[in-house]
């Protein structure tokens, strides 16, 4: 728990909070799949499987896209809490995987409260995304967002519901009535009767997993047991406080753990950021620290910066310690894990974005994102050479790659207790 924090746990708020503090593809799986084995139970508390996260474990290499990223810990619980929205094909497809590696699924939890991803929402978002035209958000077209469209229109299905095959059905024919215009012009519009049997098989194997989300907490809190929440993709792309429009479509903050999971602020001990030492964007929207020239190229390289989920190219720029401060601040952030500090070897330079400027030269902070003509200020920091993959102390790193993040600290207003020097678990400088 040194990650987290430098006092012992208070049992008294038992759940620890992992988010992204920047837009997403931070590492927050390696984090929390690195913490995991300190936990009772894992959860993740939002999003859907637009989110991506990959672990490296000795030759294992997994790709999760839905289940929570400790499921490599032996005995850890796992939820897939009520603020998720989940497709039945990926889910059925994720616990195969793991199944056929060996993985003990039945640890594995649904919420009864969490809404299912069906064909016709992947068939909306890619329509949506068609009309915006030059305006694309840049959504992984796997219909989440309108499934989340429908969670507040009242029209969602749940996973409790697969337990009550005739409302099920029936929900599903109203949905796609209600619906049916939004389809005009699309080819691929699944047909009633495909979704109903498909749900229905797909159901069989899932039913074992759903649970009352609020119980189920309860259970594995008992005792003193611990709970680490898990948030999906990053700060900058929550629904409300992220560079709105260009968000995803729930909460990614630290905050979302409560109404996406169902427990008490005064549950919550600690929440840890995390966030590599440059920064990365998929899809349209506004990301001020972007390197459209050979550095930014050499980012991707040496990063291997693609989507897990979509496997496009990331948009790739430095730290920008001015979102980092907002996130730290918007999330309540304890302490920070920088991510990929490796990658960095070997740039003669490395930039640090301190500020921002509008078009007009006037200082501005976050609320001028997106503005047209926004500026950034950098500030410039020798590079180093040294191959960081067999560090193991801070202390120990090269001292340009300590006053690199002695800086990026001091700008976020948050300690960096952990660095990741590479790309396996072990690859840990505390």
């Amino acid at each position: 728990m040194s990650i987290l924090r430098r006092t012992p746990p208070d049992q008294k708020r038992p759940v620890d909070i992992v988010v992204g503090i920047q837009w997403g593809d931070e590492g927050k799986g390696r984090v929390v799949d690195l913490l995991a084995r300190d936990y009772a139970a894992i959860a993740r508390f939002g999003g859907g499987d637009n989110a991506g996260h990959s672990i490296e474990v000795g030759q294992t290499k997994l790709a999760l896209h839905i289940v929570p990223s400790g499921v490599l810990v032996e005995g850890t619980k796992l939820l897939i809490g009520a603020g998720t929205v989940v497709s039945l094909q990926g889910l059925v497809k994720e616990l195969d995987t793991l199944e056929a590696l060996g993985v003990d699924i039945t640890r594995i939890a649904i919420s009864a409260r969490a809404h299912i991803v069906f064909p016709y929402h992947a068939t909306l978002d890619r329509l949506a995304e068609k009309q915006r035209g030059s305006a694309a958000i840049g959504t992984t077209g796997r219909g989440i967002g309108p499934a989340y469209v429908d969670r507040v229109a009242r029209l969602g299905i749940t996973f409790g519901d697969l337990a009550k095959p005739e409302a099920l059905a029936t929900k599903v024919r109203q949905e796609l009535l209600a619906r049916a215009p939004l389809f005009a012009g699309a080819d691929d519009v699944p047909r009633e009767e495909d979704v109903i049997g498909e749900t229905l098989t797909l159901a069989k194997r899932i039913l074992p997993r759903v649970v009352d989300d609020v119980a189920w907490l309860d259970d594995a809190l008992a005792g003193g047991g611990r709970l680490l929440a898990e948030g999906a993709q990053g700060t900058m792309l929550d629904v409300t406080f992220g560079s709105y429009p260009f968000v995803t479509s729930s909460h990614t903050v630290a905050g979302g753990a409560c109404t996406g999971l169902g427990i008490g602020p005064s549950a919550i001990g600690g929440v840890l950021g995390v966030a590599k030492a440059y920064c990365t964007r998929v899809g349209g929207g506004p990301f001020p620290s972007e390197l459209l020239d050979e550095r930014g190229e050499r980012l991707r390289s040496q990063g291997r910066e693609f989507g897990v989920t979509t496997g496009r190219p990331r948009r790739c720029g430095w730290y920008d310690a001015v979102a980092a401060r907002y996130a730290a601040r918007l999330n309540g952030l304890d302490a920070l894990f920088v991510t990929k500090l490796d990658v960095l070897s070997g740039f003669e330079r490395i930039g640090l974005v301190t500020g921002y400027r509008r078009a007009d030269g006037r200082a501005c902070g976050i609320e001028a994102l997106g503005e047209a003509g926004l500026r950034v200020e950098v500030e410039e920091h020798p590079g180093w050479v040294d191959d960081l993959r067999g560090i193991r102390r801070i202390a120990d790193l090269p001292q340009a790659a300590r006053v690199f993040l002695d800086r990026l600290a001091e700008l976020t207003g948050v300690p960096v207790t952990a660095v990741s020097v590479g790309p396996e678990r072990s690859a840990l400088a505390t």
